[in-house]
Order: structure tokens, then sequence, then C-alpha cells
């Protein structure tokens, strides 16, 4: 049987540049703490962030159990509950989530994926870890200062966030606000280096139309991020100036109390539309890396190629374009024309077209594999169940009648979790079972990984379904406690206590997600060069864990794209990137199967036989 392979050519183009010698540190200090090697610097962000992600975890689970159990915990009271729950929701969303995504797995899989020694710019790439960790410790100095972190929700909005009454509305905030604007200066700095080194540092015949999904998703969050973080930003620094120097960019004129506070013009409406500008981005600055991770690790585990790849490419960059163009569907609560409100509901429908099309091609993708149920198989479909289903109540909050009544109600603290915190998390965890392996050289334990995947997923629904229906009933958010009320049932009380059993459930297993970490370094089984394999260029390294320089004195050589599984003829059931093709039976290396334009070829065009032919020639 003849191999039929999608992107196969025996030619790989001169490379574009020339290798950059890399610094090779002698010391400890010089490897593990001011690394310039993307992998530790990588796995530097993910430590950071799963660090300060459990202190989110922590204030989760002392806020749901005010909510299921009002009353009974002293050290609870309306200034610190409204303090976590923006503590929880600012580091879950950035100091989390953007972090993993792009500093952590954007930072150990890129240069691995395409091919290269390492990052473009080693140097910034270290000092973009460190600034991160500057604001990390900003961050968590809100807790010890006088009166501790900001109460004003995680989206900050003013008046409200810096006006005497406002639990932190002096060091608080500030601290906040600095925080911000220093994660966004080191993210520029790791940004830049991710967008370069995808467009210039890729290995020969690694074409953008041969990367990985993954290496797609996390470079089209990257641009977002450089374009939406902007607005956050001037907004952060406009509001610390408004709050220790009494400018009014975001204050209006106002009096508390019988006195004029001294703020006059500013515009609070101005810094939602700025917030929500970076806000809605910031969506798929999240969702875009977690899409490719998923298309990946369905492909490799359904051992079938992923289907419809340049779909998914378009798919992604058609969802970055329009991703900033729903921001106001956040504020229609805000006053706005209903013109405007028309408008970005439309926009909000059309931009689900894009994403449904990735769903479309997963199952397509399932359809007649060869499906493995592996740990992170599951944690990619449980994203796919998920995803799915806060899709499906985004449209309700997409549409402004049926938004405004239930926007202050805990159906969309549902939707959000399930869109925002849920699906990316099982991202998160499937994709660290996935290449843990390669960060590591040992597997992690199958059945406490099962055990942690189905208690996590079957717990978070527990939690977010019924939340849905608290919000049809009325249920607010951000509210400390009910109280009585005629309009909501005392039934509701009794659902709150239930789901604050569930969350404190999950919140419980990620000690088992944690202890299977450390157990699995030391004593996991050795998990060899390619336990899962897969096509794609970082698991043809020559050693596992990868040094410095990951692929030893000869870069790879890609011939074809990453997803040639289950290929009729071939010998295995996939074929790596960089295998060159099978000569055919007494003749020359396979033709080119597709024709490459003087475009790709520079000054050289193709002979007879499909092969590269020399200049003159």
């Amino acid at each position: 049987m003849t191999t039929v392979t999608h992107d196969e050519s025996p030619y790989a183009p001169p490379a574009e540049v020339g290798e950059v010698e890399l610094y090779h540190p002698k010391t400890f200090i010089g490897k593990y703490i001011w690394s310039q090697d993307a992998k530790v610097i990588a796995v530097q962000y993910a430590i950071t962030a799963i660090g300060v992600g459990l202190v989110a975890l922590v204030l989760s689970g002392i806020m749901r159990l005010q909510l299921g159990f009002p009353h009974e915990f002293s050290f609870i009271n309306p200034s610190n509950y409204l303090q976590f729950v923006t503590m929880h929701g600012m580091i879950m969303v950035i100091y989390l989530l953007t972090a993993l995504f792009l500093g952590g797995f954007g930072n150990y899989l890129i240069p691995l994926m395409v091919g290269a020694r390492d990052m473009v710019f080693p140097y910034v790439n270290m000092v973009s870890y460190w600034v991160y960790l500057f604001a990390v410790l900003l961050l968590m100095a809100r807790f010890f200062v006088p009166s501790g972190p900001t109460g004003a929700g995680w989206t900050l909005y003013p008046p409200q966030a810096i006006l005497p009454g406002t639990p932190g509305a002096n060091w608080g905030i500030v601290l906040m606000l600095i925080s911000l604007a220093f994660f966004i200066i080191g993210f520029t700095m790791g940004g830049l280096n991710y967008v370069v080194t995808v467009l210039q540092a890729r290995t020969r015949g690694m074409t953008m139309m041969r990367l990985p999904l993954t290496v797609w998703g996390i470079f089209m969050a990257t641009i977002l991020a450089l374009l939406a973080f902007p607005a956050l930003f001037v907004s952060a620094i406009m509001m610390t100036l408004d709050q220790t120097l009494g400018t009014s960019f975001f204050m209006p004129a106002l009096v508390s109390r019988g006195e004029h506070l001294g703020y006059n013009g500013g515009s609070p409406i101005l810094f939602q539309h700025l917030f929500w500008f970076f806000g809605h981005p910031e969506v798929y600055i999240v969702a875009l890396p977690a899409f490719g991770i998923v298309s990946d690790l369905i492909s490799v585990n359904a051992r079938k190629n992923i289907f419809g790849y340049r779909m998914m490419v378009w798919a992604i960059l058609a969802i970055g374009g329009l991703s900033f163009m729903v921001w106001a569907h956040h504020m229609y609560v805000s006053g706005m024309n209903p013109y405007f409100g028309f408008f970005f509901a439309t926009t909000t429908l059309i931009i689900a077209v894009p994403t449904a099309l990735k769903v479309y091609n997963w199952v397509l993708t399932l359809w007649k594999g060869d499906i493995h149920l592996t740990v992170p198989m599951l944690f990619a479909i449980g994203f796919v169940f998920t995803f799915i289903n806060g899709g499906l109540t985004g449209l309700f909050l997409g549409n402004v009648p049926v938004d405004i009544p239930l926007s202050g109600t805990m159906f969309v603290v549902a939707h959000f979790h399930m869109v925002m915190a849920v699906s990316p998390i099982l991202v998160v965890f499937g994709a660290i079972y996935h290449w843990y392996p390669k960060v590591t050289g040992r597997m992690l334990n199958d059945t406490l990984g099962k055990f942690h995947f189905w208690v996590t997923f079957i717990g978070t629904y527990a939690i977010y379904y019924p939340m849905h229906y608290l919000g049809f009933l009325g249920v607010p958010r951000r509210y400390y406690a009910m109280g009585n009320s005629v309009v909501i049932p005392d039934s509701a009380q009794s659902l709150n206590a239930g789901i604050t059993i569930a969350a404190l459930i999950v919140g419980a297993v990620q000690a088992v997600f944690l202890y299977n970490l450390i157990w699995s370094y030391f004593r996991g089984k050795p998990a060899g060069g390619n336990p899962w394999r897969a096509t794609t260029l970082e698991w043809q390294t020559p050693e596992t864990p990868p040094k410095h320089g990951n692929f030893g004195p000869e870069l790879p050589v890609v011939y074809r794209w990453a997803y040639d599984y289950s290929v009729p003829g071939a010998a295995e059931d996939f074929i790596p990137q960089n295998q060159p093709p099978a000569k055919t039976p007494g003749g020359p290396e396979k033709t080119l199967e597709k024709t490459l334009d003087a475009a790709e070829l520079g000054p050289q065009k193709l002979d007879a036989s499909g092969m590269p032919k020399p200049v003159g020639g």
C-alpha cells in the first residue's frame, strides 16, 4: 500500500536566520535562578502561578463557607468578604491563567515545537519572569497593609474603588494598580519574545502552516495581549493618579457627607470601556492557547489527524480579530444607546461561529478515531463538554433583554466560571499530565490522575449547574449574605449549602494532584523519549528532559505537518515531523506532493521530478 500523507516534502529551504550562540551558565544560581533557558523560566512561571493560584483557591473556599453557612464563621465579615472576592477574581484571571498559559506553556513549548534552541531574546525572557514575580509580591503585600486589599471587585470600577468606605481604598487599591502595571511590563517583555520566536526562529521546513495548533493558539493569544494590555495599563496609571494626586480621569464631581470631594469632570464609563476593551480579549488570551492545546491532545489520543487544520488556524485568527469588537456586551446595564447594544449583541453572536467550527472539528477528529482514554484525553474531552455548556449560557447573556435582569445575579458567576475558570483549568491539568513526562522524564500516576479528573469534573458541575438556577431565582452576586427576601425562596439557601460542600470537595482533591506531581517526580515510572507516540518536535529531542539548546548539535529539519497519525501504508501509526519521506522502490525520494512556489523557494525552481534544481539549472 502506498503511504499517503497530507503535507510531505523532501525539500526544506535553507535557514533564514543563523543560530545564535547560547549562554551556558556554570553555577546553580545561573542555571536555575537567573536562568536564561526558556524551559527553566517556564517552570519558574508555572510554580509561581500555581502557588498564587492556591491562594485564590483558599479564598474561594472561604467565600463559599460564608455563602453556604452565613454568619457561622466569625473571621468572615462584609469587608473582608469583598476583599476575598476581588483578590480571587484578579489572581485567577490574570496572575494564574494568563501567566500559566503564556509564561509557562508558551516558554516551554514554543522553542521546542518550532525547532529552536531557545527564545530569541533569552535575557529579556529572564527579566520578564522576575518582573512578573515582583508584580505577584506586590499583589500579596496587599494583605499586610493598613485596611488590607481592595474590596472594589475584580473589575475595580471607579468611583467606588477609591472612595472612602470601600475596603482597601488607600493602600489596597494603589498596590493592586501598581502590581497590574508591573505585570503588563513583564508580560510585554515575554510576549515580544514569543511572537518573534515563532516568526523568526522556526527550524528549516517549519512553515507557518506546519506549526502545531498549540503554537498557533499561544501565538495569537500573545498578539491579543500585546494589543489589549495597554488599555488596562493606562487605566491603571490614570486611576492611580486619581487616587494619589486627586486628578479626575474617572472621577466625576462627588459629594460625600455634605462635602465636595474635589473631583470634577471625570468619566467612570471611560474606565469601563478601557477595562473591557482589555477584558474581553483577555477571555480569548486564555481560551486560544486552551483551544490549541486541546486540539493537539485530541489528535494525539485519537491517533488521527486534526480535522480541518487550515480551518482551525483561520478560526483562531478570526476569533482573535472579532474579540476586539464585543467588549461592550459587559456594559449593557451601563446605560448605553440601544443601537450600540444591538451592534455588540450581533458581534457576540458572530464570534460564536468560528468558535463553533472548532468544536465541530474536535468532534469530527474524534469520529472513528482510535481513541485512547488517557488522563490528558479525559481532561480534553471534559473541556469540550464544559466549553459547550458555558458557550450556550453565553448566548443568554449576549442578548440585551435577557442580560439586563440576569446581570447582577449568580447566573453570571456560573457562566463566567464555566467558560473562564473550569474550562481552561481542565486544559491546564490535561496539558500538565501530557507534558510532565517531557519536563521531568517520568510519568504521572495514572490511577491518581483519573481519580483527580472524575472528582474535579463531576464536582465542578455540582457547583455551577445549580448556580445557574440560583441566578434565575434572582440570587444576587457579590452579596455577603442574602438576608430575608419574599422573592427568593428558602430552598435557595439549602442549594447554596450544597454548592459549598461540592466546592470544598473539589478544592480538597487538588491536593491529590499536587501529591501526584511531587511523588511522580521522585518515584514515577520512567517516561522514555516519546511516551504518547506523538509527531511534534518536542517529543523528538535526543534527551528527555531536553538540555539547554534542546536538540543537540543539529537542529531538526521538518518534512511534514504535525498531524500524520494512522497514515495508510506507514510502518507505525505516527510519523514524526522530522522524519524524511520514504524512498520509493528503485527510485529517488518521493517527489513533492505540494508544489512550492517561487516565493517559498527564492531563486530556485523545481525540475521535472519535483525536486529543487540549482540556480541556472
